[in-house]
């Protein structure tokens, strides 16, 4: 589906649709026709996804597309919260497999574990991202302008490592809440293990997803505002290949300026 508008800001491809049904599908033909040229090309192809309603339309289109052997497909996930039991279906790794996982089969899906010990967990994910390039990142941006769980407080550009424990601010615990996922603050975890930003930023392509009105304070500033870790989502102007899919609600009336 072609956009309604198109810009570019420093290195990244804004793609405006919409609606969010739009914007969804649109990004899934988009990650679709990649990975099948990638398939072409490499025996393995790895991915990593982010988990959040934001994701919903993209995901459900993916799962829909045909010609594509996701048993060559190694799938990671880039952050998940640290003290919900295994049951709980806010787990990102749970949502990812009833939307994805379980649904195409990957070849390979490596879960971040948070009942491990974290230090050890960081360390047991890092090995497995660094094994070999990333070859494509499906990620969104926050509320308060993180991507994965990398809040303004603890977002590092130049962080040494590629998976860490941190601790949720409060837009970013709010916004769970805001988005259905907990009843309330009070349930929503304070800490989470994530893929840190330079992990992120090391895949070969990003497709970046953020539809809702929710989100435009948080796309303006990661379009408009300074690059920094202020809004950890503004260094996607600085990827080589980073295109960005938003509807309307989230592009709102922002102009270049």
């Amino acid at each position: 589906m072609k956009p309604v508008q198109e810009e570019i800001r420093d290195r990244l491809r804004v793609c405006v649709h919409d609606h969010r049904g739009a914007m969804g599908k649109a990004a899934a033909a988009d990650i679709h026709a990649a990975m099948k040229r990638l398939l072409a090309e490499k025996e393995r192809i790895r991915i990593v996804f982010a988990a959040a309603p934001s994701q919903n339309e993209c995901l459900a289109a993916l799962v829909q597309s045909q010609g594509l052997d996701w048993s060559r497909v190694t799938a990671f996930h880039m952050d998940e919260y640290i003290g919900l039991p295994r049951s709980a279906p806010q787990r990102f790794g749970s949502f990812l497999s009833r939307s994805l996982f379980d649904r195409v089969s990957p070849g390979e899906v490596h879960l971040l574990d948070a009942m491990n010990d974290p230090e050890a967990e960081c360390e047991r994910y890092g090995r497995l991202i660094r094994e070999s390039p990333i070859d494509m990142v499906v990620l969104g941006i926050g509320e308060n302008g993180h991507i994965a769980f990398n809040d303004p407080p603890v977002a590092d550009f130049a962080d040494p490592l590629w998976v860490k424990q941190v601790k949720l601010d409060l837009d970013c615990r709010q916004q769970q809440v805001n988005d259905g996922c907990f009843a309330n603050l009070e349930e929503v975890p304070k800490y989470a293990l994530t893929l840190t930003i330079p992990a992120l930023m090391s895949g070969a392509q990003l497709f970046c997803v953020v539809p809702g009105a929710s989100k435009r304070a948080a796309v303006q500033r990661a379009l408009y505002g300074e690059i920094s870790e202020a809004c950890p989502a503004s260094i996607l102007r600085q990827h080589p290949d980073c295109t960005l899919y938003v509807d309307r609600d989230s592009y709102g009336d922002i102009r270049n300026g």
